[in-house]
């Protein structure tokens, strides 16, 4: 006997877990739960706030969209006008001790001269050998050759995407690449160059969106507080310990157990087959790759520098930090930290010193969030690795060596990238049909293991879409093609799905810093 029955089971309260539970609960056609191991929705999406009332996300998420549906949901669950800071993307990389805007490949300008020498070099050979080249890259070192040429590979792309993905470039492929990475215009760098002129913002998230307050975690206890409480577990009741995929039943924490017709799972698929015990799934899920990312949160005493500005997210690929990327999260939402008025201890001097005194004194206060990946390719050393961190930021001029930190923050996920390998595609199309064959779409970042649709908007979809193809047969668009999604011409948002699609259309705030 099983404790409930339902048409629909959704395992995992992040974004692709709502997003099913958001469909299901509109079309209103099945039965259904959403359960989820933690004591509130967010997933990976979620933030954590340390005991001195800093904020930091669980990785670095803002808010850009590529579907219309996805941007009601969050209009619906935020509507005010006061829920959302909208900013232009100020980034840099650093390098050499210099700030070049991103994307450094578009701003070869920046660089130093025998630094453009070399990259120029490389762009011009790239130029010429793709008239030519009628064969494809087989992974994305070759790509990057081939796109940008050696000079740009050995001064940025070769270094920074071995501290992202903690692989290097020639274990990845390169299908997944879309809209992520710039390729360069050898024309407009070399004019730029000669005319010391700096590229245009790119990217799809050269404008993005922030809550204001509680930071991204914020947005999908919102969305969760918009489906029925009768619909959703948490806790024991919520963390999932077994699923016999054959009798369609799923063992909790609490000894409790679901009955499903259809499977919706955004846990990592690696643990899924696990917890499915199918031997078979296990061993060809061990051809997926992933590194770990450690997320470290700092937070200092003073007004914010001048040095810092209105920054947001920054570049590392360089050997003198951990860190592949720096966010300025303070400069996301004035109440990513606590207020001036709040009395804070000096807990360390950014040197290494001990403070002076120990005396709480009142801010104000500013912070800085850090990502550094690790693998058994790339390990870290754990144990040193805030203090390294701490000097990283000296290293790097993003904070002074007398600076009083008042907070430090440090969170370890295990599955931090789903890493396009070499060998991805392979087992995705082998693993995720064979759980379809079995009533269960597996998705979402680690439950689909693609990267390329990996962001909050594209997860939240991958929910939206399995619901739809289960109750309607209609196609997941998302995860079979995330070249066609991730097209930029196609953000006049398609999926214009039902009732949501009229409620607060473009009730957007423009509060730019």
């Amino acid at each position: 006997m099983v404790s409930e029955q339902v048409d629909v089971l959704v395992i995992g309260m992040g974004p692709t877990g709502l997003g099913a539970a958001k469909r299901l609960n509109q079309l209103d056609t099945l039965s259904w739960l959403i359960v989820d191991s933690d004591e509130k929705a967010g997933g990976l999406a979620s933030t954590d706030v340390t005991p001195e009332g800093f904020l930091y996300d669980v990785g670095g998420h803002v808010i850009f969209s590529h579907y219309k549906y996805f941007d009601d949901c969050i209009n619906e669950a935020l509507p005010k006008d006061d829920d959302w800071y909208t900013h232009q993307r100020i980034s840099y990389v650093r390098f050499k001790g210099l700030w070049v805007p991103y994307p450094l490949q578009n701003n070869v300008s920046m660089l130093p001269k025998e630094d453009q020498v070399k990259c120029l070099d490389g762009i011009i050979e790239a130029a010429l050998e793709a008239r030519v080249s009628n064969t494809k890259p087989k992974n994305f070192d070759e790509w990057i050759v081939r796109m940008m040429g050696d000079g740009l590979a050995d001064c940025f792309m070769r270094p920074y995407n071995y501290k992202v993905w903690a692989v290097p470039t020639t274990k990845m492929q390169c299908e997944w690449l879309g809209e992520r990475v710039a390729a360069p215009d050898a024309k407009l760098v070399v004019r730029n160059t000669v005319l010391g002129k700096v590229a245009g913002n790119w990217g799809p998230n050269s404008t993005f969106r922030f809550p204001a307050r509680d930071g991204t975690g914020g947005i999908w206890i919102a969305v969760a507080n918009t489906i029925p409480d009768e619909k959703k577990r948490f806790g024991k009741k919520g963390t999932v310990t077994k699923v016999d995929a054959e009798k369609k039943i799923v063992t909790m924490a609490d000894g409790s157990t679901i009955g499903y017709n259809k499977l919706i799972s955004t846990m990592n698929v690696d643990q899924l087959v696990e917890r499915m015990g199918n031997q078979d799934l296990v061993s060809l899920s061990k051809g997926l790759f992933y590194s770990s990312t450690h997320v470290i949160g700092v937070g200092i005493r003073g007004e914010r520098p001048e040095r810092i500005g209105d920054k947001c997210w920054l570049y590392f690929p360089e050997d003198n930090c951990p860190f592949y990327r720096a966010t300025i999260f303070s400069n996301y939402s004035p109440y990513n930290q606590p207020q001036g008025d709040v009395k804070l201890p000096t807990i360390s001097i950014a040197n290494g010193s001990k403070p002076s005194s120990s005396e709480p004194k009142e801010g104000p206060y500013w912070s800085i969030m850090l990502e550094v990946s690790q693998s058994s390719l790339k390990p870290v050393d754990e144990e040193n690795l805030l203090k390294d961190t701490i000097q990283g930021l000296v290293n790097t001029e993003l904070i002074k060596p007398e600076d009083e930190i008042v907070s430090t923050y440090h969170r370890k996920f295990n599955h931090g990238y789903p890493t396009p390998s070499l060998e991805r595609e392979g087992v995705l199309k082998e693993l995720l049909p064979k759980l379809k064959d079995l009533d269960i779409w597996s998705r979402g970042r680690f439950g689909s293991w693609r990267y390329e649709v990996g962001n909050q908007d594209h997860s939240f979809m991958l929910g939206v879409e399995a619901a739809d193809n289960i109750a309607t047969g209609a196609v997941e668009l998302t995860l079979n093609y995330p070249d066609f999604v991730n097209t930029r011409q196609n953000t006049e948002r398609r999926l214009d799905q039902g009732p949501l699609s009229a409620k607060k259309n473009g009730a957007l705030p423009t509060r730019a810093k």
